[in-house]
């Protein structure tokens, strides 16, 4: 099998996810009427699936011998593997989306060997399209949709990074996810309180907490630098690997989520995102240990496909 062309698959991830912009901004969803799948917390409308066939269709006409993994089509015993492998999630934020809320975002990545190696991901609402190969550097679009004028900026935003000296600086996202008890419950809710509490109580005191409601625009935001960290737990890789891609090349580290874990894989299930920073590594890694401090107990994700 030749090499794969990583700047021909990022201009045809870009070219899709225009495409389902359109699809995602003409719907009109409505609480009353989606579909569940884990819970009630857990929602699919059929804009996602509708998204996804088109997706998956025309990288299936184009790629024919790589691999597709979307999270509208999964079925039991899917699993990621080392092949070449698009990995999709048609609309993440998907309950944004049907209260209209614009935090909404179409994920595209493309992974070999595991590695994430093209991440596009763009909100069509904002028409913000985040997008990076790996090696290349990682870049945000603006006014990314037709008959606007795009402008394009490398990430981090800001260049040289801000420096962050502790955790007491830092704007930081966490999401709830849709398992609302048991122990990564627990876990989430005092991590969540060690986070914003006080210093006196043994609180990190951060400037304030983050729920936004998509894994890959969250990511973007640290890529960015508008964003200090990402702490995730029970989410997958279709809502990371994109992102993940765009987090490196701007600079950023995705380590686990628990104390320790210095190496994760894409298909993990849980990740600490820190942005680009001044002191590079060394100081990254200081945030990540206070951070790590912070964690009450440990995130335990089962790495199987429903």
């Amino acid at each position: 099998m030749a090499e794969p062309d990583l700047q021909e698959i990022h201009d045809f991830l870009v070219e899709i996810a225009k495409r389902a912009g359109k699809m995602i901004t003409s719907a009109r969803p409505l609480t009353s009427n989606v579909d569940t799948k884990k819970n009630s917390s857990d929602l699919v409308t059929e804009t996602d699936q509708a998204v996804e066939t088109m997706v998956s269709t025309a990288l299936r006409s184009k790629y024919p011998t790589y691999d597709f993994l979307g999270e509208e089509t999964y079925h039991p015993g899917l699993h990621l593997t080392s092949s070449p492998t698009f990995i999709v999630d048609p609309i993440d934020g998907t309950t944004n989306f049907v209260h209209a809320h614009p935090y909404v975002s179409i994920s595209l990545a493309f992974v070999h060997n595991l590695v994430p190696l093209v991440g596009v991901v763009y909100n069509p609402f904002t028409a913000h399209l985040y997008h990076a190969i790996k090696g290349r550097g990682a870049f945000l679009t603006t006014n990314a949709s037709p008959g606007k004028n795009e402008e394009e900026r490398r990430l981090p935003l800001r260049d040289p990074p801000e420096r962050l000296d502790a955790l007491d600086g830092a704007l930081v996202a966490v999401e709830w996810g849709n398992e609302r008890s048991g122990n990564n419950w627990e876990v989430k809710t005092k991590t969540f309180a060690a986070l914003a509490g006080a210093k006196d109580q043994g609180g990190a005191m951060v400037h304030s907490l983050r729920s936004l409601g998509s894994a890959a625009l969250n990511l973007c935001a640290v890529a960015s630098g508008t964003l200090d960290a990402y702490w995730e737990g029970g989410c997958w890789a279709w809502d990371v690997a994109a992102g993940w891609v765009v987090l490196e090349e701007a600079g950023g580290m995705m380590v686990g989520a628990n104390e320790g874990e210095w190496e994760v894989r894409v298909d993990e299930r849980r990740y600490l995102a820190v942005r680009g920073m001044e002191g590079g590594t060394e100081k990254q890694r200081e945030v990540v240990k206070e951070f790590w401090g912070c964690v009450k107990g440990r995130l335990e994700y089962d790495v199987v496909w429903w």
